[in-house]
């Protein structure tokens, strides 16, 4: 049989290994919560996207600023979006 030390060398070896695997698994939660987050704001951006492309070019659009809207050109609204959509998948997609 081993030894009292080996045992209590052991006993703190595996103690380390599992305090890395919860380090590990919290680490996964946490990735999986932002891309969860992700992938939502993605399909939100993806329909609001659909909607502006449906709009004529004479077409009011409004952006919630705070508790104000504010109006905003199409095209401008437009490349935002385009932009968000861009910025998302570049973070989901890494």
């Amino acid at each position: 049989m081993g030894s009292p030390a080996a045992a209590k060398e052991l006993q703190k070896d595996l103690e380390n290994k599992a305090n890395d695997l919860s380090k590990l698994q919290k680490d996964i939660a946490k990735n999986h919560q932002i891309r969860k987050k992700y992938t939502i704001q993605l399909g939100e951006n993806e329909l609001v996207l659909k909607e502006l492309d449906l709009l004529t070019a004479e077409a009011n659009v409004y952006k919630l600023i705070g508790p104000v809207l504010v109006k905003q050109d199409l095209a401008e609204a437009n490349a935002n979006v385009r932009k968000r959509i861009e910025y998302i998948s570049a973070e989901l997609y890494v």
